[in-house]
């Protein structure tokens, strides 16, 4: 009887240890099936019901080494509808926590699900690329980091605003090497500057760009900014300029509003080969005479624009005129230096015409033709500041050619200085020409070994083949306060020739001294047919200013003006 009792006590022993293992196998292969279902580490919660669980079941082990076989077998069922349940309620647990309401950004089949409510800070997404929108997976995939690639990346810090409106010819194919025709790529970056308010159009030092003859045109954005640092230029000569541009002009800025010329660069010209062309005969050392221009470019233009602003910048070797305002309203020149040659002929540094409200500031003009000239149309023209060197002096003209009409009024001239040239202050008009000049004004200007350094020429003439006319641009209102200095001795310092028809009128001296700069002193300035009053003495004395009003003019006009 006791050999029985042990023999079943071994045998429920035997199957109460071959049961655990069955169970610790089936436990595994429980977790594995789990963590299929769920790809992440099980939570506390999970884990303490399932420690309870295993407790329980070893409890019942150990009970069953005193159980009866039978009893074992009803006992194990038991065990298994009581497991069963349990671990039914965990699996709906979890996937409550799976499909959490509040994940609503999309998801690709790289991601994971949250089961924790304080979960650790996500890894950084994979650098390899995954397609935009995968298809679904139905079935399990193993735990990995969640791709976020649905999360925009960080935007760089916004570009500050002047760099945004910077346009530098480079950028759009420009080389600057000094032979490259980068003509199409400032083309295009003009085209996209003027588009833009408050651009900046940059060509930039230290580079040398050659562009051909170029209609820059607006209207454009306020605010625009040509900024030349490096050096600018045409074509080398006329062999080198193309047959289809014209030969009248190099850069033309059309229908501008509110623009801007300046920067630390140059602006170079290439003109002596344009002045060694046999067309135009000009003055040479020791009275000879040279071959000048034909068509030759003037080198900047601008045409029907307005409130323009030059400065601080270098221009210099120009064909012809260098900076020339045709139709404008609102010019400001400021600290720009114009340089060529004396002997380059109609290289004239400032010229304005049919212009209105211009201010020339501050500025060293060093050239072969008139330093500063003003043609017909103008008004409201201020000049200060002004140096000029080997020019043809600062001229109102000329005016009335080919019986043209000219008007000209309020021009003011001050506080500047002309130096070693042919002309100092002068208005020239042609016979035949109709119209008047009024209303100007020349203040504190010192000359220094300058050839007639106060001339009206009414008969002005580049040859010597001009028909004598009786009709002219009507000259009247003309002062000259405080000019002092010294003259070229070859040629009288005052020089008023003025027309038969319409004689100068109104003409006011006031502090005139003029010294000869070497020799004698020569007295005997000339007049003819010119009105006015000295309000002081003068050197040399004008003794050929006729008083009062010519009785010819009584009932003239200002000749259409």
């Amino acid at each position: 009887m006791v050999l029985a009792n042990l023999l079943s006590l071994s045998l429920s022993l035997s199957l109460s240890l071959s049961l655990s293992a069955f169970l610790r196998v089936f436990f595994t292969s429980f977790l594995d099936h789990i963590s299929c279902h769920f790809p992440v580490t099980p939570s506390a919660q999970f884990i303490d019901e399932l420690q309870r669980i295993i407790f329980f079941i070893l409890c019942c082990l150990k009970f069953c080494w005193m159980a009866q076989t039978m009893e074992l077998l009803r006992l194990l069922f038991f065990v298994w509808i009581i497991f069963s349940f349990c671990t039914s309620s965990l699996y709906n647990v979890e996937g409550r926590t799976h499909y959490h309401k509040k994940q609503k950004k999309p998801r690709t089949s790289h991601e994971s699900p949250v089961v924790d409510s304080n979960p650790s800070p996500a890894p950084p997404p994979d650098s390899s690329p995954s397609p935009a929108s995968p298809p679904p997976d139905s079935g399990p995939s193993p735990a990995s980091p969640p791709d976020l690639s649905f999360i925009p990346s960080p935007s760089p810090p916004p570009m500050n605003d002047s760099d945004n409106c910077v346009f530098d010819v480079r950028s759009y194919g420009a080389v600057g090497d000094g032979s490259t025709d980068d003509t199409s790529a400032f083309r295009e970056a003009w085209k996209e500057a003027c588009a833009t308010e408050s651009a900046v159009l940059l060509v930039p030092s230290d580079y040398v760009f050659t562009i051909t003859s170029t209609i820059f045109s607006g209207p454009c954005k306020p605010d625009f900014v040509l900024q030349i640092d490096g050096v600018l230029m045409p074509p080398d000569g006329p062999d080198c300029w193309p047959e289809s541009d014209s030969k009248h002009q190099w850069l033309v800025f059309y229908k501008l509003d509110q623009m801007t010329l300046r920067g630390s660069g140059i602006i170079e010209g290439n003109g002596q080969k344009w002045w060694d062309l046999p067309c135009k005969p000009h003055k040479g050392p020791n009275g000879s005479t040279l071959p000048g221009p034909c068509e030759s470019p003037a080198l900047i233009r601008f045409f029907m624009s307005s409130n323009l602003r030059v400065h601080d910048i270098t221009i210099q070797n120009s064909p012809q005129f260098h900076v020339k305002f045709d139709g404008c309203d609102g010019v400001l020149i400021e600290n720009i230096t114009i340089d060529s040659p004396a002997l380059s002929p109609n290289t004239d540094g400032i010229h304005v015409e049919n212009t209105k409200q211009v201010g020339i500031y501050d500025s060293h003009i060093s050239n072969g033709d008139d330093c500063v000239s003003i043609g017909p149309g103008c008004s409201a023209v201020d000049v200060e500041n002004v140096t000029c060197v080997h020019s043809h002096g600062i001229s109102i003209g000329s005016l009335g050619v080919h019986n043209s009409q000219a008007c000209v009024s309020d021009i003011s001239v001050k506080n500047s200085i002309i130096r070693n040239s042919d002309n100092g202050l002068r208005i020239k008009t042609w016979q035949g020409g109709t119209g008047s000049v009024s209303s100007i004004t020349f203040d504190s200007v010192m000359m220094e070994n300058v050839r007639n350094c106060i001339i009206i020429d009414q008969y002005y003439c580049l040859t010597k083949e001009c028909l004598n006319q009786t009709a002219a641009v009507l000259v009247s209102d003309v002062s000259y306060t405080n000019i002092k200095g010294t003259y070229d001795v070859r040629s009288a310092p005052i020089h008023f020739a003025c027309s038969d028809t319409y004689p100068c009128t109104n003409i006011t001296m006031s502090e005139v001294e003029l010294l000869p700069a070497q020799g004698e002193l020569v007295d005997d300035p000339f007049c003819w047919n010119a009105y006015g009053i000295l309000q002081t003495l003068t050197i040399p004395p004008i003794d050929c200013l006729q008083d009062g009003f010519p009785q010819s003019l009584q009932e003239t006009s200002t000749l259409g003006c």
